[in-house]
């Protein structure tokens, strides 16, 4: 389960809607599964269908949470068309099948889904996300 203060959810939400049509992308940083900031990458990409973070964001990034004593917690881009599922390009991209991915999916433009997983090689499951 990863627990996620209604504020940085909604910051997510806000993010994939200021990106679309392009995908966003970031990090979430935290304590255990307890996410406390939400870290916006640039998508390298700037593509509809998938996300390659920016090295020297993600660095900086890194660099801050090792600062203020945080984990990733997870990673999350957003799906502007399709549904909050890994697609084929997200499963062959994931290194870490422990790390959470969160995906928005902004399909329903007045209702975007968001959903979790831990994506392995012989199966992708449902992680449970907790608003706190």
């Amino acid at each position: 389960m990863i627990r996620i203060p209604r504020k940085i959810y909604q910051k997510m939400i806000d993010h994939a809607r200021r990106e679309d049509p392009v995908e966003c992308c970031g990090i979430l940083g935290g304590k255990d599964t307890t996410v406390q900031e939400c870290f916006e990458i640039k998508n390298m990409e700037n593509s509809s269908v998938q996300f390659l973070m920016d090295p020297q964001e993600q660095l900086n990034t890194f660099e801050e949470m090792e600062k203020n004593s945080m984990d990733m917690v997870a990673i999350y881009h957003s799906h502007p068309h399709t549904i909050p599922f890994p697609s084929e390009m997200d499963v062959q991209k994931t290194v870490d099948p422990e790390m959470p991915s969160i995906i928005i999916s902004l399909k329903e433009k007045d209702e975007p889904m968001v959903k979790a997983f831990r994506i392995r090689k012989e199966a992708i499951y449902l992680e449970e996300i907790e608003l706190i």
